[in-house]
């Protein structure tokens, strides 16, 4: 069976011979940087409703050196930091 024809059978829809749907970079992150997303996804949430949260900056913050701090020791890839900074921080890389 070719690739093409896995990908047709599965159903999996590719962009630039990725899966498009890219939740597989959130793989195998280090527990660090996974605690300090679930704290931002929470802020997150928070902000977006309008509730007063005082540590928003914090969480901010500490997951973008979280994820600065996982590309520079490899930890995780470029692309990696780069889905995640544009996920989780809002960020759009230029």
């Amino acid at each position: 069976m070719t690739s093409e024809e896995i990908r047709a059978f599965s159903g999996e829809r590719m962009k630039n011979g990725r899966p498009a749907d890219e939740s597989y970079l959130e793989c195998g992150l280090p527990e660090f940087l996974r605690e300090s997303i679930q704290a931002m996804a929470e802020a997150w949430r928070k902000r977006d409703a309008g509730a007063e949260y005082l540590h928003w900056d914090c969480d901010y913050c500490n997951l973008q050196s979280d994820i600065n701090s996982a590309e520079v020791n490899q930890l995780i890839s470029t692309e990696q930091a780069w889905y995640l900074r544009e996920k989780y921080l809002r960020i759009e890389r230029v």
